[in-house]
């Protein structure tokens, strides 16, 4: 074994401890909702599907799963065009511009989500906003605008803009440039935009928090009034919920990805 090898298995085996560090813990609330008694055990004495059906029974949870369902798919929706634009604007604009503009557009990463939470409750307040879904979309929406630039500028840079000088000169108009040449080479961009859109907004708290209400109350917001009052496993199964749901939309985002790349890779 020589030593760039035996480098590279202690690198390997460092970030797996690292990884396993990370992410044991968060799949430690998995067997939680599986006890049959109102108190949590690690794992539990019994197996029970008991606070699942509970969850999935009560009114008021579904409601808060499709409230924050809904927020989320308007925010994503937002995000996605907002940030398509927004990232094909940056890529045409010069390089001192652009990293201006992009300074501004990620000052939601920088500023504390309390401080934007009270800004856009005061903004959604003055316009009747506050305590409807439409408000929640749209407070999110600034949230997840600068992972989703992020996200769709990385597959700008990888296309050769040669080919929409192509498109030009063989007579296609802008829009059917961007049907057939752009938004095809930026699919994978898109699509972990709209993971990280959805997800970002279906977790959200801290803004939810000042934005919701009584007809209008989130996942996550149910999950925190709860845990204030009396901390029973229906809690965890919801977790379990949102849990599930970010793992499928993440295995979803990679076989996107894969399709893209093998689209790219066929067309080249």
């Amino acid at each position: 074994m020589t030593g760039r090898s035996a480098y590279r298995i202690f690198v390997n085996v460092l970030a797996a401890v690292v990884i396993g560090f990370l992410v044991l813990p968060i799949l430690s609330v998995v067997p939680a909702p599986l006890n049959p008694t109102g108190f949590i055990r690690i794992p539990p004495p019994e197996y029970s599907t008991r606070w699942f059906v509970a969850f999935f029974a009560d009114p008021a949870w579904l409601r808060a799963l499709k409230t924050s369902t809904q927020t989320a798919l308007l925010a994503t929706c937002l995000s996605v065009g907002l940030g398509t634009l927004a990232a094909i604007g940056l890529w045409r604009m010069g390089r001192r511009w652009s990293r201006l503009v992009m300074m501004v557009m990620l000052i939601p990463l920088i500023v504390p989500t309390i401080i934007t939470g009270v800004a856009l409750y005061a903004s959604a307040r003055k316009v009747g906003l506050n305590g409807t879904v439409l408000g929640l979309a749209i407070a999110h929406t600034v949230l997840c605008l600068p992972y989703a630039i992020i996200n769709i500028g990385v597959s700008l840079q990888a296309l050769n803009p040669i080919l929409l000088r192509a498109a030009d000169g063989l007579g296609a108009s802008p829009f059917h440039a961007f049907r057939t040449v752009l938004l095809p080479n930026i699919v994978p961009g898109v699509a972990g935009a709209a993971v990280f859109s959805f997800v970002i907004s279906f977790d959200e708290l801290v803004v939810s928090i000042f934005l919701t209400g009584v007809r209008s109350v989130t996942l996550p917001v149910k999950m925190w009034e709860v845990i204030r009052t009396e901390f029973t496993p229906i809690v965890t199964a919801a977790a379990v919920v949102m849990l599930v749901l970010s793992l499928v939309l993440f295995l979803a985002v990679q076989l996107a990805r894969s399709l893209g790349q093998r689209d790219q890779g066929a067309r080249s």
